[in-house]
């Protein structure tokens, strides 16, 4: 008796593991390489839900930019091989990046609008994120770091953290910005106190902070602009 052939599983055809097989990159979302990475769930959530999970919270700067296992531990919960798995993808393809030349494709911010649209991503995202932008004299990002997760205070924003890139890459300014869940971009007190804690400190070691903007889905405000800087 001849063998039949296997017919493929069609509740397996939509997996991102089979899709790439398939289709090629080009039909997967960031997701759905995350989901590969991880192979496999954890707790009560599929491989898949965990990283739709991880990248709504904290978005792909906010999971790049974790670099310290114990950080990431905390901040999402994975345990010990998964954080492990995270972290090797992203310095992986960040070592990858480093050794290429910056090119004319380098990302021009001459404007708070160019920083809201740059850092769409944050719109959306469930938690705070304060994220630094180092640039150049041609006004191109140079660095792009996410600096802290969470609620932002005065307290938890160390101006030495925000401003150490700018120094180790010879950045002529710095723009930092932040996002508001609540979707309402006008700035609290404690953002405006941050802004002139950064302002005093960028003018101590000679860095130019150019402006803090604030972003939401209910659009941006920058503090240049509002003449808080």
């Amino acid at each position: 008796m001849a063998n039949r052939k296997k017919q493929p599983d069609p509740a397996r055809a939509d997996w991102p593991r089979e899709r790439l097989i398939e289709k090629g990159l080009d039909s997967l979302s960031i997701a759905d390489l995350v989901a590969i990475v991880f192979n496999t769930g954890y707790g009560k959530e599929s491989v898949r839900d965990l990283a739709r999970r991880l990248l709504r919270e904290y978005g792909s700067n906010g999971l790049k930019d974790m670099r310290k296992l114990t950080d990431i531990r905390s901040e999402t919960g994975l345990p010990e091989v998964k954080a492990c798995q995270l972290i090797a993808c992203f310095e992986l393809g960040r070592r990858l990046f480093d050794q290429q030349p910056r090119g004319s494709n380098a990302v021009v911010i001459r404007s708070p609008r160019d920083v809201f649209e740059h850092l769409a991503e944050m719109r959306s995202l469930r938690k705070e994120q304060l994220c630094g932008l180092y640039l150049n004299a041609r006004n191109r990002v140079i660095r792009q770091e996410t600096i802290s997760i969470g609620t932002m205070t005065a307290n938890l924003v160390d101006p030495k953290e925000v401003l150490r890139p700018a120094l180790e890459f010879s950045a002529v300014g710095v723009i930092v910005a932040h996002n508001h869940p609540s979707g309402n971009p006008e700035p609290s007190d404690e953002d405006i106190t941050i802004t002139a804690q950064l302002a005093k400190a960028a003018g101590v070691l000679d860095v130019k902070l150019l402006d803090h903007v604030i972003v939401a889905e209910g659009g941006f405000r920058s503090m240049n602009e509002m003449g808080l800087l």
